[in-house]
């Protein structure tokens, strides 16, 4: 017999909730079980069989990330499967830039009233996350916190832990002058810059449910919904035929602070503002808020979900090998002496 508390339950926290709420995530779990998980759901902690063979000096590579206020879009739109992508997203597209394979993940939800169903639904889209990156979600919490929460929201976060030869982690001392960048096309806005978003298109009072033509007639809060890209498989395919010099994941500080984190000291980033695909729901932001440029360019990834260096001479192998892995990647520039840092132009 499952344990109960009538006191608990009358001060806000229903175990039993908590107890269906793993039975309803329990199939979407599974979707990501690997031979090398050691351990089923409701341990203390989750288990994993590290292989590690092939690889001679094994790094291990860890991320850590959340939602942010995107979350606020999926409670105004009550649409709750496709924030665990984000969340996932956030943290495997970081360890990927350090040619990391993403091992497991695990998550955290704070709600303010235990759902099962909204919290089934809510892994569910964490369990498509770590399909699409390969990686087992083999443990998590699920916090109960009335009066901290308000009941129909919650917040979202996880981890990841990768790993990776030490000799295959991208070297950018092996930069120089002449050496391209390549964009890989993000999906949308991802899951930065939505506190700016939210005020911008004043999602609150607005009807963000009505088609747009300039988005293709899908709504704001469908499009700002849209997760974000995870870029695990083709980049892991990247890592094994060419050598990547460079990965910056765009996120939070859009360009101007991402790009500059992975180009060593005496280099800038020159990037042809002509070659970037923006995508339509930046231009209605800026739009809409007046937003000059380089602010734009300076919050959003503007289209460009992730940036890579590569030699000129492995250009043309680089752009196959990511466009046979689905990925619409292009050039959008070069390597320059200097420490501008980056240069829009």
């Amino acid at each position: 017999m499952k344990s109960y508390s009538e006191s608990y339950k009358q001060a806000g926290v229903d175990i039993t909730a908590g107890y269906k709420a793993v039975e309803l995530m329990k199939k979407h779990i599974s979707r990501t079980m690997t031979s090398a998980v050691a351990s089923g759901i409701g341990g203390f902690g989750g288990l994993f069989e590290l292989d590690l063979t092939g690889i001679s000096q094994p790094m291990l590579v860890s991320g850590t990330d959340g939602v942010g206020t995107k979350l606020k879009m999926a409670f105004l739109m009550d649409k709750h499967t496709t924030v665990g992508i984000d969340c996932v997203a956030m943290c495997v597209n970081d360890i990927i830039c350090c040619g990391a394979k993403p091992l497991f993940f695990l998550d955290y939800i704070a709600v303010g009233k235990n759902q099962p169903e909204k919290i089934a639904d809510i892994v569910s889209g964490v369990a498509e996350g770590c399909v699409q990156s390969g990686c087992a979600l083999i443990g998590g919490e699920t916090a109960e916190m009335p009066g901290f929460y308000p009941v129909d929201e919650y917040d979202l976060a996880g981890f990841s832990v990768g790993v990776v030869d030490k000799s295959k982690i991208p070297d950018n001392k092996t930069i120089q002058s002449g050496d391209v960048i390549i964009a890989l096309p993000s999906s949308g806005v991802h899951s930065n810059g939505f506190s700016l978003v939210r005020k911008v298109f004043d999602v609150e009072n607005n009807n963000i449910k009505q088609p747009v033509a300039q988005l293709g007639d899908k709504s704001i809060g469908e499009t700002l919904l849209t997760p974000t890209k995870i870029y695990v498989k083709p980049m892991l395919s990247l890592f094994e035929n060419v050598n990547v010099k460079a990965v910056s994941h765009i996120t939070g500080g859009g360009f101007y602070e991402n790009i500059p984190r992975s180009i060593p000291d005496g280099f800038s980033a020159k990037i042809e503002r002509k070659a970037i695909r923006v995508l339509p729901i930046f231009e209605l932001i800026a739009k809409t808020g007046k937003i000059d440029e380089h602010d734009m360019f300076n919050t959003f990834n503007m289209g460009v979900g992730m940036s890579v260096v590569v030699s000129k001479s492995e250009v043309d192998k680089a752009l196959s090998v990511l466009n046979s892995n689905g990925e619409d990647a292009y050039i959008i520039g070069e390597i320059v002496s200097g420490n501008e840092g980056v240069i829009i132009c």
